[in-house]
């Protein structure tokens, strides 16, 4: 998807904000709006369809009918965003909508069920009394009326990420932190995708995997469609949108489950958790409330090596992850804040047996504002099961970014650079060092990355006698200037 195109959705999408701004908190409106933009762009594809089988069958109506329901998915008569559209004069719109709503879900059921059972257009609570409620729907509608960009220009751009990462961005500090939703930026996910690089075959989960955007790109880096995707997300409209962004990218057999990932996890395989080659995530920092309370007597035995504070959950969710990994092959990359990596007590102890275990290749400190809501700075943590050696890499690559205006971005040449040292696994000047498992024992299991990685400017070395010659070079031209000052004033009478 073009710029140009990117930025006439952004447009549009930022205009649909001004019909909530005020009334209705960001963390809702986003999801209305999101659903408005998904209904529109599988009408226009749906449109899009039919006049493809139109052009083919000559406009037999009976051929093309049955052409269109033999589709990945079906759009019911009356059910398009035009159908909406046509209706937004209704006395009873939110209801008008809602029935539309349920009714692509039911012809969809597998790819779409439940999907948008938590989106009420007829809320009072969220959009008002029944008049102003249908001012503001029908003004969202003509809003999305404006937009003139045909699914086949958009093509398979991860569409409700790219506008859900627009939105966050607007109103980071607002919806963003409310929500506790730090989306992963698209540079982190390509990353975290080229340095897990995954494999044909795999099967692949994000635990915490909010709108699915890292997820996708994960599966994206195979290069092929053979590969199996699970998640697991707590919020349900962002789950929803989860589904969405699955549907959008004809990525219809990926398992996202509605679910605590660390109380209630749902991707189970007869008695055990599901096991997976590449395990990825951007959990919640220092979640607080995360299931502590429970953790003793976890029926999968996740908290073996000890559990988690209370107030940071920041081990519960790598625990979950290094679990859910298969033995001997399974790969874990997840984003973590610095705090992660040298807090003593029960992370301590918690970390030492993951380092002790040979279960830890990386870490890579990343640069600051990154994320969407918070500027604080974050790491990459990678787990291998399969690891060949005892050594842990760390990188540096805090200090080469683009410098933002509100936030900052990795280039393309900053992410090739952690790749390409990631593959070489050696010690890079002021960037990253080796580091043997001894010398991780020795500074007692603290993975701070300062503590390998020196990032001072090397000082040059000072040869006194060069500094004495250059001193009695100094006096001499000193006591030269001193004669030729004597001259002239003798020569003015002074």
């Amino acid at each position: 998807m073009s710029d140009t195109v990117s930025q006439g959705i952004n447009n549009i999408v930022w205009q649909a904000c001004d019909t909530f701004r005020g009334a209705v908190d960001p963390a809702q409106y986003k999801d209305y709006i999101l659903v408005m933009l998904f209904i529109k762009y599988i009408s226009d594809l749906w449109q899009e369809k039919r006049a493809l089988y139109a052009a083919k069958y000559q406009g037999e109506q009976e051929r093309i009918e049955r052409a269109l329901n033999r589709e990945r998915f079906v759009i019911p008569a009356g059910c398009t965003f035009d159908d909406l559209y046509l209706s937004q004069d209704a006395a009873n719109l939110g209801e008008v909508i809602n029935m539309a709503l349920e009714k692509i879900e039911d012809k969809n059921k597998s790819k779409l069920e439940n999907v948008f059972r938590g989106i009420d257009f007829n809320s009072e609570p969220n959009l008002g009394e029944s008049k102003e409620r249908n001012r503001r729907l029908k003004s969202l509608l003509e809003d999305f009326h404006r937009l003139a960009v045909m699914p086949s220009q958009i093509g398979n751009k991860d569409i409700i990420g790219d506008t859900y990462e627009y939105l966050i961005a607007r109103f980071a500090s607002d919806a963003g932190k409310k929500g506790g939703e730090f989306y992963t930026p698209s540079e982190v996910s390509m990353l975290l995708a080229k340095l897990l690089a995954p494999k044909a075959g795999n099967k692949i989960c994000d635990p915490a995997c909010g709108s699915g955007s890292l997820l996708i790109r994960v599966a994206k880096e195979i290069g092929s469609e053979n590969f199996s995707l699970f998640g697991q997300e707590s919020n349900g409209s962002t789950w929803a949108l989860c589904r969405m962004n699955m549907f959008l990218h004809e990525m219809d057999n990926a398992r996202i489950e509605w679910c605590n990932t660390i109380t209630n996890p749902k991707l189970i395989e007869g008695d055990t958790l599901m096991r997976f080659h590449i395990v990825v995530a951007n959990p919640p920092f220092s979640l607080d409330k995360w299931g502590a309370e429970t953790a003793e007597n976890d029926r999968w035995k996740r908290f073996w090596r000890g559990i988690p504070p209370k107030a940071k959950g920041d081990y519960a969710f790598i625990s979950h992850m290094v679990e859910i990994a298969f033995e001997g092959e399974g790969k874990v990359g997840v984003i973590v804040p610095h705090g992660v990596l040298f807090r003593g007590g029960a992370e301590g102890k918690i970390r030492a047996k993951l380092v002790a275990e040979n279960l830890l290749e990386a870490v890579i400190g990343l640069p600051p504002a990154l994320f969407y809501g918070t500027g604080i700075p974050a790491a990459i943590l990678l787990f291998n099961k399969g690891k060949k050696n005892s050594d842990i890499l760390f990188i540096d690559a805090s200090r080469e970014f683009a410098d933002g205006k509100k936030q900052n971005h990795l280039r393309p040449a900053d992410i090739e650079k952690i790749v390409a040292t990631f593959h070489k696994f050696q010690s890079v000047s002021r960037y990253a060092y080796c580091a043997k498992l001894e010398e991780v024992k020795g500074n007692d299991f603290n993975l701070n990355i300062s503590r390998y990685v020196d990032t001072q400017e090397q000082e040059e070395a000072i040869v006194i006698a060069d500094v004495q010659k250059e001193i009695a070079q100094l006096e001499n031209e000193l006591g030269e200037v001193r004669k030729e000052m004597d001259g002239y004033l003798k020569e003015l009478g002074m």
